[in-house]
């Protein structure tokens, strides 16, 4: 089991930044590729990034590109999203997945949500204009 746990977000205006955490326990957190995704209201959850397991791979939905910038430490079973110039409609609750590396041999394997085995409960970030 991996246990994750997302922490960072709150109430910003447009254009301020916010950094997001993910910190896990658990098994070994670079044996797992991590994602970001994030679900506003009344919509689905979609993806926002995802970096694999040693860090190399980088992935970004369209709409962060630029924006957004996810990294990790290894040494302290740590992910982070910093999220710059922050729009309304990047207002969600942000989650973040691990996926074992078995499940990244698939192409397009980081925006799929089936991917991920562990999930954390999510940390809210709201962006007013």
């Amino acid at each position: 089991q991996v246990q994750l746990v997302e922490s960072g977000g709150g109430l910003v205006h447009t254009g301020d930044s916010l950094r997001l955490t993910c910190t896990a326990s658990g098994r070994t957190f670079s044996d797992y590729a991590m994602g970001w995704f994030r679900q506003a209201p009344g919509k689905e959850r979609q993806f926002v990034s995802a970096i694999t397991s040693k860090g190399t791979m980088r992935y970004y939905t369209d709409s962060v590109k630029g924006r957004f910038t996810i990294t990790r430490d290894n040494a302290k079973n740590t992910m982070y999203l910093q999220m710059n110039s922050l729009k309304p409609e990047d207002t969600a609750v942000y989650y973040c997945a691990a996926a074992g590396t078995l499940r990244t041999a698939r192409s397009g394997w980081y925006s799929n949500e089936q991917t991920y085995d562990y999930w954390g409960q999510g940390t809210r970030v709201t962006v007013s204009s």
